[in-house]
Protein backbone atom coordinates (compact mmCIF):
# COMPACT_ATOMS: atom_id res chain seq x y z
CA UNK A 1 0.00 0.00 0.00
CA UNK A 2 1.67 3.08 -1.02
CA UNK A 3 2.96 5.92 0.82
CA UNK A 4 1.04 8.26 -0.82
CA UNK A 5 -1.94 6.53 -0.56
CA UNK A 6 -4.31 7.36 2.55
CA UNK A 7 -6.44 4.29 3.34
CA UNK A 8 -10.17 3.57 4.03
CA UNK A 9 -10.88 2.01 7.12
CA UNK A 10 -14.29 -0.10 6.80
CA UNK A 11 -14.83 -1.45 10.27
CA UNK A 12 -17.13 -4.15 8.51
CA UNK A 13 -20.00 -5.69 10.95
CA UNK A 14 -20.24 -9.42 11.49
CA UNK A 15 -23.76 -9.10 11.19
CA UNK A 16 -23.42 -8.62 7.16
CA UNK A 17 -21.34 -11.21 6.75
CA UNK A 18 -23.51 -13.98 8.49
CA UNK A 19 -26.61 -12.56 9.82
CA UNK A 20 -29.11 -14.95 11.17
CA UNK A 21 -30.09 -17.20 8.46
CA UNK A 22 -26.13 -17.83 7.61
CA UNK A 23 -23.62 -16.01 5.48
CA UNK A 24 -25.19 -13.61 3.51
CA UNK A 25 -23.67 -14.36 -0.51
CA UNK A 26 -25.87 -11.59 -1.62
CA UNK A 27 -24.29 -9.31 0.10
CA UNK A 28 -20.91 -10.57 -0.51
CA UNK A 29 -21.04 -10.60 -4.08
CA UNK A 30 -22.82 -6.81 -4.04
CA UNK A 31 -19.92 -5.81 -1.24
CA UNK A 32 -16.65 -7.59 -4.20
CA UNK A 33 -18.40 -5.14 -6.65
CA UNK A 34 -18.73 -1.84 -5.02
CA UNK A 35 -15.17 -2.88 -3.40
CA UNK A 36 -13.52 -3.68 -6.88
CA UNK A 37 -15.23 -0.57 -8.72
CA UNK A 38 -13.66 1.68 -5.74
CA UNK A 39 -10.33 -0.12 -6.25
CA UNK A 40 -9.90 0.69 -9.97
CA UNK A 41 -10.75 4.50 -8.97
CA UNK A 42 -7.67 4.08 -7.54
CA UNK A 43 -8.79 3.81 -3.60
CA UNK A 44 -7.31 1.84 -1.47
CA UNK A 45 -8.92 -0.34 1.52
CA UNK A 46 -8.34 -2.01 5.48
CA UNK A 47 -11.51 -3.70 6.07
CA UNK A 48 -11.72 -5.22 9.58
CA UNK A 49 -14.29 -7.64 10.00
CA UNK A 50 -16.48 -8.74 12.89
CA UNK A 51 -17.61 -11.80 14.36
CA UNK A 52 -21.51 -11.35 13.44
CA UNK A 53 -23.82 -14.32 14.44
CA UNK A 54 -20.95 -17.24 14.06
CA UNK A 55 -19.61 -15.60 17.40
CA UNK A 56 -22.75 -15.20 19.13
CA UNK A 57 -24.00 -18.81 18.17
CA UNK A 58 -20.41 -20.11 19.78
CA UNK A 59 -20.84 -18.22 22.86
CA UNK A 60 -24.94 -19.25 23.56
CA UNK A 61 -23.58 -22.93 23.12
CA UNK A 62 -20.57 -22.43 25.51
CA UNK A 63 -22.90 -21.04 28.01
CA UNK A 64 -25.68 -23.35 27.57
CA UNK A 65 -22.94 -26.60 28.05
CA UNK A 66 -21.13 -25.18 30.83
CA UNK A 67 -23.72 -23.12 32.27
CA UNK A 68 -20.28 -19.49 33.18
CA UNK A 69 -17.77 -18.98 30.58
CA UNK A 70 -14.90 -16.83 31.92
CA UNK A 71 -14.73 -13.07 29.90
CA UNK A 72 -11.73 -13.80 28.16
CA UNK A 73 -13.02 -17.12 25.91
CA UNK A 74 -16.54 -15.33 25.43
CA UNK A 75 -13.79 -13.04 24.06
CA UNK A 76 -11.56 -15.96 21.98
CA UNK A 77 -14.56 -17.20 20.56
CA UNK A 78 -15.55 -13.20 18.90
CA UNK A 79 -11.37 -13.10 17.71
CA UNK A 80 -11.56 -16.40 15.89
CA UNK A 81 -15.24 -15.99 14.62
CA UNK A 82 -13.63 -12.81 13.28
CA UNK A 83 -10.68 -14.21 11.53
CA UNK A 84 -13.08 -16.82 9.77
CA UNK A 85 -15.38 -13.96 8.38
CA UNK A 86 -11.85 -12.32 7.49
CA UNK A 87 -10.30 -15.24 6.03
CA UNK A 88 -13.80 -15.20 3.99
CA UNK A 89 -13.03 -12.05 2.59
CA UNK A 90 -9.62 -12.41 2.05
CA UNK A 91 -10.42 -15.15 -0.26
CA UNK A 92 -13.23 -13.20 -1.76
CA UNK A 93 -10.63 -10.51 -2.73
CA UNK A 94 -7.95 -12.78 -3.04
CA UNK A 95 -5.84 -11.30 -6.33
CA UNK A 96 -6.36 -7.54 -4.79
CA UNK A 97 -5.79 -8.09 -1.07
CA UNK A 98 -2.62 -8.56 0.96
CA UNK A 99 -2.18 -12.53 1.41
CA UNK A 100 -1.90 -12.38 5.03
CA UNK A 101 -4.76 -11.43 7.62
CA UNK A 102 -3.83 -8.83 9.58
CA UNK A 103 -4.35 -10.00 13.22
CA UNK A 104 -2.46 -7.70 15.62
CA UNK A 105 -2.26 -3.88 16.08
CA UNK A 106 1.23 -3.17 18.21
CA UNK A 107 3.07 -2.42 14.64
CA UNK A 108 2.87 -1.75 11.08
CA UNK A 109 2.89 -4.65 8.69
CA UNK A 110 5.81 -4.68 6.20
CA UNK A 111 4.77 -4.61 2.07
CA UNK A 112 1.50 -3.90 2.40
CA UNK A 113 1.16 -3.12 -1.75
CA UNK A 114 -2.36 -4.75 -2.23
CA UNK A 115 -5.06 -2.27 -2.26
CA UNK A 116 -6.62 -4.27 -0.31
CA UNK A 117 -6.20 -5.31 3.53
CA UNK A 118 -8.09 -7.44 5.32
CA UNK A 119 -7.84 -7.23 9.24
CA UNK A 120 -9.56 -9.33 12.22
CA UNK A 121 -9.85 -9.45 15.51
CA UNK A 122 -6.59 -9.82 18.30
CA UNK A 123 -6.91 -10.35 21.55
CA UNK A 124 -9.27 -10.11 24.61
CA UNK A 125 -10.60 -6.87 25.55
CA UNK A 126 -10.54 -5.39 22.33
CA UNK A 127 -13.68 -5.42 19.73
CA UNK A 128 -12.84 -5.28 15.82
CA UNK A 129 -14.23 -1.52 16.19
CA UNK A 130 -11.10 -1.24 18.66
CA UNK A 131 -8.97 -2.29 16.34
CA UNK A 132 -10.10 -0.76 13.32
CA UNK A 133 -9.20 2.70 15.32
CA UNK A 134 -5.61 1.64 16.17
CA UNK A 135 -5.53 0.61 12.34
CA UNK A 136 -6.72 3.98 11.26
CA UNK A 137 -3.55 5.58 13.87
CA UNK A 138 -0.77 3.04 12.48
CA UNK A 139 -1.74 4.02 8.58
CA UNK A 140 -2.60 7.55 8.94
CA UNK A 141 -6.25 7.36 8.28
CA UNK A 142 -8.13 10.62 9.80
CA UNK A 143 -12.01 8.87 8.93
CA UNK A 144 -13.25 5.21 10.31
CA UNK A 145 -16.34 4.08 8.36
CA UNK A 146 -18.88 1.25 10.42
CA UNK A 147 -20.54 -0.94 8.42
CA UNK A 148 -23.60 -2.20 10.67
CA UNK A 149 -27.22 -2.99 10.04
CA UNK A 150 -28.65 -0.03 11.34
CA UNK A 151 -29.03 3.11 8.70
CA UNK A 152 -28.00 5.66 12.05
CA UNK A 153 -27.12 6.49 15.64
CA UNK A 154 -30.84 6.94 17.56
CA UNK A 155 -31.10 9.19 20.84
CA UNK A 156 -32.54 5.41 22.11
CA UNK A 157 -32.90 2.30 20.87
CA UNK A 158 -35.42 2.83 18.28
CA UNK A 159 -36.41 -1.16 18.51
CA UNK A 160 -37.68 0.02 22.32
CA UNK A 161 -38.84 3.34 22.31
CA UNK A 162 -40.95 5.21 19.90
CA UNK A 163 -39.63 8.68 20.91
CA UNK A 164 -36.03 7.54 19.84
CA UNK A 165 -34.43 9.90 17.05
CA UNK A 166 -32.04 10.02 15.07
CA UNK A 167 -28.67 11.41 15.14
CA UNK A 168 -26.61 13.02 12.06
CA UNK A 169 -23.90 14.47 13.91
CA UNK A 170 -22.72 14.43 17.57
CA UNK A 171 -19.54 15.01 19.50
CA UNK A 172 -17.43 12.38 21.19
CA UNK A 173 -18.76 13.49 24.35
CA UNK A 174 -22.04 13.27 24.00
CA UNK A 175 -21.76 9.66 22.27
CA UNK A 176 -19.73 8.61 25.28
CA UNK A 177 -22.83 9.44 27.03
CA UNK A 178 -25.21 7.05 25.08
CA UNK A 179 -22.33 3.79 25.49
CA UNK A 180 -20.75 4.22 28.76
CA UNK A 181 -17.31 3.73 29.35
CA UNK A 182 -17.06 -0.49 29.57
CA UNK A 183 -17.06 -3.18 26.74
CA UNK A 184 -18.32 -6.52 27.01
CA UNK A 185 -18.08 -9.33 24.69
CA UNK A 186 -21.43 -9.43 22.37
CA UNK A 187 -22.93 -6.16 23.63
CA UNK A 188 -25.33 -4.48 21.09
CA UNK A 189 -24.47 -0.91 20.78
CA UNK A 190 -23.54 1.00 17.68
CA UNK A 191 -19.89 1.48 18.64
CA UNK A 192 -17.69 0.32 21.11
CA UNK A 193 -17.14 2.62 24.34
CA UNK A 194 -13.21 1.48 24.42
CA UNK A 195 -13.33 2.23 20.88
CA UNK A 196 -15.02 5.40 21.46
CA UNK A 197 -12.62 6.80 24.06
CA UNK A 198 -9.36 6.27 22.14
CA UNK A 199 -11.10 7.49 18.73
CA UNK A 200 -11.89 10.82 21.09
CA UNK A 201 -8.17 10.64 22.13
CA UNK A 202 -7.01 10.74 18.75
CA UNK A 203 -8.93 13.42 16.69
CA UNK A 204 -10.57 10.43 14.62
CA UNK A 205 -14.01 10.93 13.02
CA UNK A 206 -16.10 7.63 12.71
CA UNK A 207 -19.07 7.39 10.24
CA UNK A 208 -21.56 4.67 11.23
CA UNK A 209 -23.97 3.67 8.62
CA UNK A 210 -25.97 1.17 6.98
CA UNK A 211 -23.42 -1.29 5.13
CA UNK A 212 -26.03 -3.04 3.11
CA UNK A 213 -27.28 0.41 0.82
CA UNK A 214 -23.59 0.44 -0.66
CA UNK A 215 -24.72 3.45 -2.68
CA UNK A 216 -25.33 5.34 0.25
CA UNK A 217 -21.75 4.39 0.84
CA UNK A 218 -20.20 5.22 -2.33
CA UNK A 219 -21.95 8.82 -1.57
CA UNK A 220 -20.37 9.07 1.61
CA UNK A 221 -17.12 8.11 -0.21
CA UNK A 222 -17.11 10.61 -2.74
CA UNK A 223 -18.05 13.37 -0.19
CA UNK A 224 -21.94 13.51 -1.31
CA UNK A 225 -25.29 13.65 1.24
CA UNK A 226 -25.45 10.29 2.98
CA UNK A 227 -27.20 8.52 5.62
CA UNK A 228 -25.92 7.58 8.57
CA UNK A 229 -23.86 9.41 11.88
CA UNK A 230 -21.00 11.04 12.11
CA UNK A 231 -18.74 11.23 15.34
CA UNK A 232 -16.47 13.77 15.42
Amino acid sequence: MGKEKTPIILSLGGSLIVPDGGIDTKFLREFNQFIRKNVALGRHFFIVAGGGKTARHYRDAGVIVVGKITRDDLDWLGIHASRMNAHLLRTIFKDIAHPKIIDHYDEKYPGLKKPVVVASGWKPGWSTDYDAVLTAKLYGALTVINLSNVEMVYTKDPRKFADARPIKKISWVDFRKLVGDHWSPGMNVPWDPVAARLGQKLGLKVIILDGRDLENLGNCLKGKDFVGTTIS
